[in-house]
This record gives C-alpha cells, structure tokens and sequence, in this order.
C-alpha cells in the first residue's frame, strides 16, 4: 500500500523496516509516523502548498472518498467498515491506525469514508489511492499564492 501511495500522491517513497518483535501493529505505527513526519518536513513552512486535498476514488465496486487539511491542528475519522480481519497479510484493524498515525505526525485532519464496497482488498487498495490522490492535492504548490500561507490566522 505504500507502493500506492508513492505513485498515486507523486512523492518518492523509499523505506526499509523490519518489525523487531514480530507485531505489525508496530511496523504500520511506526512507519505512518516517519512518513508523516517526513512529508511535514518536506512542505516546510507550508508557503504555497494549497493546504486542501480531496479525492473520490472509485475502484470496481469499492468508492472511497478522502479528504485532507493539512492544518497544523490533528484530526482522524475513518469511516471504512470491513467484514474481513485480514486480507492477504494486512490485519484490517490496522487501517484506520495508519491514517491515525500519519494525521498525528503530519499534523494534519483527514477524513475518509467508504462509499460502496465489497471486496475486503478492493476498499483497502481505493482508500490509500484516495489518500494518495488527495495528499498530491494538498502538498501541491498553488502558483498563484507561492508566497502565502492559506489561513486567516497566519499558521499552519
């Protein structure tokens, strides 16, 4: 899914990781942080990035909207029921954890919502394309406002 979300968002992803006590819990945790993390520091001061992403992302029959602030305020709601606990090796509870993760290190608010699905891998594939195709959006530099921060606050 990483592999997703670094074609689909436009940012060169490379990580290696290794899980030390054989929980992927910690593994999607840890890397959601770092890849956060990085991207916060990739935007820098946040001067002309267009702050707002949003993407409805259809695949087959799964739909998934997501939408991304990058604000500085953090914020998370996954709302992507799935009938299954696992797919392939992917334990399923560790979806919304990766997103929960990301919006915390990123300091940014995300929502995402299952429109329509079925297939178990098909919704998980459509949410982190979704994710990825929003992110692009949002780190993307506006032209118009390279200078500027968009806020009336004066952060982000």
């Amino acid at each position: 899914m990483l592999e997703q979300i670094s074609i689909h968002s436009g940012i060169d992803i490379k990580i290696e990781a290794k899980t030390k006590d054989g929980d992927s819990h910690h593994l999607v945790e840890d890397t959601a942080i770092t890849l956060g993390e990085a991207i916060l520091e990739a935007i820098g001061d946040k001067k002309g990035i267009k702050r707002y992403g949003e993407k409805c992302l259809p695949m087959d029959e799964a739909l998934v909207r997501c939408v991304i602030d990058i604000s500085g305020r953090t914020y998370c709601r996954v709302n992507v029921p799935l009938k299954d606990e696992k797919t392939s090796d992917f334990e399923t509870v560790l979806l919304s954890h990766f997103f929960r993760s990301f919006s915390q290190s990123s300091k940014s608010t995300i929502h995402i919502d299952m429109l329509n699905g079925e297939d178990t891998h098909h919704i998980i594939e459509c949410t982190f394309k979704a994710f990825a195709h929003a992110l692009r959006q949002a780190v993307k530099i506006d032209e118009q406002n390279k200078e500027r921060l968009l806020t009336t606050k004066g952060l982000l």
